[in-house]
């Protein structure tokens, strides 16, 4: 009796171990089209490089394995955004994403090409809080629900920040809402419950404080979400944070990380979840060997691209020098130009432009998108922010302390002039600085344009970093592009950044 006892117990123990089983969910966010190991000044690992990584893991648990991206992958550099973002459908079906959700910059193209993105992508493109303003419908699938080899059903949905209504080109949002995220969320949770043993949300929300829906509020306030797989904040979670019974996993952005997670399931219960993210180094260890198939498409989409890269937008008299010699340490052409499209773009009330992101001439004669693109060769994205007189007066101060030596930071300004005095000490040169013709107040809220690389603190700019963003737009790129084509050269008018010891020699 005691040995069939035995028997069954160790019966019930092997039974249960055959139960258990591991789901893993690789994650992206925030690629923002980098598809090179050579982008982000070569910190990027490459999607040839992760897709290779998890097809091998893939091939190991066919079924149990997924790959999941929380959006703003197809707007960022220029070989995906000439194409509108279909060059990169190609390689998301090559890559084998199992399921997408938009980002706010998704939306730069237009609702009716995101739709159509939707439809040529072989992977779902899921948010269920995006609706049209006219009939309350909503513009993509909200969920998909995944019946994985051990029988476990995952249902996964999408959400979208409602920030894109002015982090986006706000042009092509006019027609949708964006709901409530923490409802959606709600209701989703409400429907997938009763036919899912896990629920997980692809989301592209983050964690910045200063966002009214941040992916930790939809944990607390919807809870039931198991796994939240977050991105827009462009936040690093090693380890993911927990809240409450929630797993929230982010990477970072630019594909600088893959990140994983694992869910360990028995008799379809979760009893355990770790967030992890691996580098370079790591995704080799998982496949040493880029995938080859993802190779070949990029290299037939820079073919594609060099009729599109040859395209005539502009025509120029003379050359608009980026010689860094000159542009880093005086007022410029090429980067009062830049500055003054800036401040077309986001009605700012001024604009400025940090010299050492300009990185090719606008060459005379003909001026092609490629040019363009040479100036621009980052990705950066136009952005408008409010900011104090006083911080103004900091921003002013950091730009100019180095003169006359050259500095990355220099700045290019429209809408805005100031006196230098060079033989006073750092922190004390500038004086007389006037906005819109009016002398700066420094209790006053302004509102600025520049690239998101000196919202960042890019170039030391510390004062700039954590300003409230008010509006996101093109890459500098596509918003060079339309200036020279709706604007045009002109004249580009200099004398805003006034040197005291000229003023005196003059007098």
């Amino acid at each position: 009796m005691k040995k069939f006892l035995a028997f069954l117990v160790a019966l019930v123990f092997f039974v249960a171990k055959v139960e258990a089983s591991e789901l893993v969910i690789f994650h992206t966010n925030d690629m923002h089209s980098r598809v090179l190991n050579s982008d982000d000044r070569n910190k990027s690992i490459g999607l040839a490089e992760i897709a290779a990584a998890v097809k091998a893991a893939k091939a190991e648990n066919p079924s149990m394995t997924l790959w999941f991206d929380a959006g703003d992958t197809f707007h960022g550099l220029p070989r995906i955004n000439v194409s509108n973002g279909e060059n990169m459908i190609p390689l998301l079906n090559a890559a084998g994403v199992d399921i997408v959700v938009p980002g706010n910059h998704d939306f730069n193209y237009g609702v009716p090409q995101l739709k159509k993105i939707s439809k040529k992508l072989k992977s779902p493109l899921l948010s269920a809080n995006v609706t049209l303003k006219k009939n309350g419908k909503n513009i993509l699938k909200s969920y998909k629900i995944l019946k994985l080899a051990d029988g476990t059903r995952v249902g996964v949905f999408g959400l979208t920040t409602p920030e894109t209504v002015y982090k986006a080109s706000q042009k092509h949002v006019a027609t949708v809402n964006f709901e409530n995220p923490v409802v959606i969320a709600r209701d989703m949770i409400k429907k997938l419950q009763p036919k899912c043993d896990v629920i997980v949300c692809i989301m592209h929300m983050g964690v910045d404080p200063e966002s009214e829906f941040t992916s930790e509020r939809i944990a607390r306030e919807a809870p039931g979400i198991d796994v939240i797989i977050d991105g827009h904040s462009h936040t690093e979670l090693p380890q993911g944070i927990q809240i409450g019974d929630t797993l929230i996993a982010q990477t970072g952005c630019y594909e600088h990380n893959l990140g994983r997670v694992t869910v360990e399931i028995e008799n379809h219960e979760i009893i355990s979840k770790k967030a992890e993210l691996l580098n370079a180094a790591a995704v080799a260890n998982l496949n040493p060997t880029p995938d080859a198939e993802i190779k070949k498409i990029l290299a037939d989409i820079e073919e594609k691209n060099k009729p599109v890269f040859n395209e005539v937008v502009a025509h120029s008299t003379h050359v608009l020098t980026s010689d860094r010699k000159i542009i880093r340490c005086n007022e410029s052409e090429l980067g009062n130009f830049i500055a003054d499209m800036i401040r077309w773009r986001t009605g700012a009330d001024f604009a400025i432009m940090n010299t050492g992101g300009i990185r090719a001439d606008i060459p005379a004669g003909n001026v092609t998108r490629g040019d363009v693109m040479n100036v621009f060769p980052f990705g950066n994205v136009v952005t408008k922010a409010e900011i104090s007189g006083s911080a103004i007066r900091q921003m002013l101060e950091h730009s100019v302390h180095a003169y006359p030596k050259e500095f990355s930071g220099f700045l290019s300004v429209s809408g805005l002039t100031f006196t230098l005095d060079a033989s006073q000490p750092a922190g004390s040169r500038v004086s007389e600085i006037y906005i819109g013709g009016e002398i700066l107040d420094e209790n006053k809220i302004y509102t600025i344009g520049a690239d998101d690389f000196l919202f960042m603190g890019g170039d030391g700019f510390g004062m700039l970093k954590g300003l409230k963003i008010t509006g996101e737009f093109e890459t500098m790129d596509d918003v060079l592009t339309d200036y020279l084509e709706e604007v045009g050269l002109g004249n580009i008018s200099l004398g805003r950044i006034k040197l005291a010891e000229t003023l005196a020699k003059a007098a």
